[in-house]
């Protein structure tokens, strides 16, 4: 499937409402369409410059909502508050993550930064990432 066919049917789609809370992520569109994440990438390329979509986050009009990493660190940060998450715990593999909330991995990887960063995690290289203990 060309890059420009999957904008059209997008296209169609936000003008059906389906996707009133935000788009699927760019795994999920190529998932569905059978074709490779630089071929997404394009098509969401050409829906931006047709003014279809926003290109931070490529929403479409999701006024007040949290983007994807937010979603995702603010559920964390729920769980680390409750102990679900305790101290010293292990946070779920990236590839986890990536399925739980059908994102892609740059998206969890940047959840886990600015969580690393607030000081709620410690990442450890080519292990995964701990809830700090003064979490």
């Amino acid at each position: 499937m060309s890059y420009l066919v999957i904008p059209e049917a997008l296209r169609a789609r936000i003008a059906e409402g389906v996707y009133a809370g935000g788009l699927p992520s760019e795994a999920e569109i190529g998932r569905e369409f059978g074709v490779a994440s630089t071929t997404v990438r394009r098509a969401l390329r050409a829906l931006e410059e047709s003014g279809a979509i926003a290109g931070v986050g490529r929403q479409v009009a999701a006024v007040g909502r949290l983007a994807p990493y937010e979603q995702i660190m603010t559920d964390l940060h729920r769980r680390i508050r409750e102990g679900v998450l305790p101290a010293g715990a292990r946070l779920p593999s990236e590839a986890e993550l990536v399925e739980t909330y059908g994102v892609a991995r740059g998206t969890v990887r940047r959840a886990a930064r600015e969580l690393e960063a607030a000081g709620y995690v410690r990442a450890q290289q080519g292990v995964g990432c701990f809830v700090s203990p003064t979490s």
